[in-house]
């Protein structure tokens, strides 16, 4: 059931062009489910799916858990009796990423009984994860029938629509951003410097900070104030 003040935006459609919305959802996990309990049990932790598929009588995922001391948390994941399987793929003190095998197909009830399944990464924290959604409009809100007709608590965090022709970002402001998301650039306190993003795109500091400056204004405009 929705649970939010957000409403879908409304907009005359230009002739000629297609609409998409892209929506960010909230809504609480199964109580049943192994990710459910130990996101509950180390409530400061944030537990990122970056990728799974259900296979025979399993799911292979490949996840990430962010926390204060994330051995401890890929010791319960490993130790868990719904875990049959703990390869590790990169752990430091505070993040690991991990590939693993699950007996429990819980969480793809939810993506079978959609025709829309959300988008990786789906986060999980405290019992409660978020996903995202890019789709049509009239997809859009048949998806949000189908979860109330299922009485689905859910809340609906955001929801943006544009044009299929006008994307948000640039291929360049795209590149730039997205190089210093993955380094750290937008993280409280920094993981990286602008210089370091720079490097990394092959380009001079200044030309990275004004193209970061203008995506940050583009996307802000476009969450904040919508479509005009």
């Amino acid at each position: 059931m929705l649970n939010t003040d957000e409403t879908v935006p409304t907009s005359t459609r230009t002739e000629g062009a297609t609409w998409m919305i892209r929506a960010r959802f909230r809504m609480p996990l199964r109580e049943d489910l192994w990710v459910n309990e130990l996101s509950s049990a180390f409530s400061e932790a944030t537990f990122r799916l970056l990728t799974g598929v259900p296979k025979d009588d399993h799911a292979l995922e490949l996840g990430e858990v962010q926390a204060a001391d994330a051995e401890t948390v890929v010791t319960a994941i490993r130790d868990h009796p719904d875990i049959t399987a703990y390869e590790p793929v990169h752990q430091d003190e505070t993040r690991a990423v991990g590939q693993y095998k699950v007996a429990d197909q819980g969480l793809y009830e939810f993506l079978w009984q959609s025709s829309l399944p959300p988008e990786f990464p789906v986060v999980v924290e405290n019992g409660t994860m978020e996903f995202d959604l890019t789709t049509s409009r009239e997809q859009f809100e048949a998806f949000c029938e189908a979860l109330n007709e299922t009485k689905q608590h859910y809340q609906l965090l955001s929801v943006v629509h544009t044009e299929d022709e006008d994307p948000i970002l640039t291929s360049r402001q795209r590149e730039c951003m997205t190089v210093a998301l993955s380094r750290g650039y937008f993280e409280v306190p920094r993981d990286c410097t602008l210089a370091e993003v720079a490097a990394g795109l092959n380009i001079d500091k200044s030309t990275a900070s004004e193209t970061i400056r203008r995506g940050t204004a583009r996307v802000l405009r476009q969450f904040l104030v919508g479509a005009e």
